[in-house]
């Protein structure tokens, strides 16, 4: 997945090397281990096909205070399953995952302001923006919620 020019235009720009995705997935086990929270794989049900991952992080990224310290989510899905609605049933069970084990109830996410169908995913899940810059040199748009919001 993480090789697939179409999955990683909006997250990072370019495709992952084996030792990228590898410490990728590394990091998500570490997160489970040190922090109680994570990402989750995504099966589709009717293959039981891998199709993606979504969960939270704190990936300690030097960036705007009111994100630091906060889980944030993110989600990535197999190229072939985009535009079927997995992401959004995928984000909105691990936001109300995240609601019943956050004890502040706030989460955040940044999104590239071109990727509207992940906007759309977020706003359908409650998130709402609250600042606009540039993250690793690209437009970036943060987003937050706190826990029991739905659109």
């Amino acid at each position: 997945m993480w090789s697939d020019p179409v999955v990683t235009r909006f997250i990072g720009g370019k495709p992952s090397t084996e030792q990228q995705a590898w410490s990728r997935l590394l990091v998500y086990a570490g997160h489970w281990a040190l922090m109680r929270f994570g990402y989750w794989a995504v099966e589709e049900k009717a293959s039981r096909e891998f199709i993606g991952e979504v969960g939270f992080a704190d990936f300690k990224r030097d960036i705007d205070p009111l994100m630091r310290d906060v889980p944030e989510l993110g989600w990535a899905l197999v190229s072939r399953v985009h535009g079927r609605g997995f992401a959004t049933e995928a984000v909105g069970a691990v936001v109300a995952w995240g609601d019943a084990h956050f004890k502040s109830g706030r989460t955040v996410c940044l999104i590239d302001p071109e990727n509207l169908a992940s906007v759309r995913v977020a706003q359908k899940c409650g998130y709402r923006e609250f600042n606009r810059t540039l993250f690793n040199n690209r437009p970036t748009v943060f987003f937050q919620r706190q826990a029991g919001e739905i659109n």
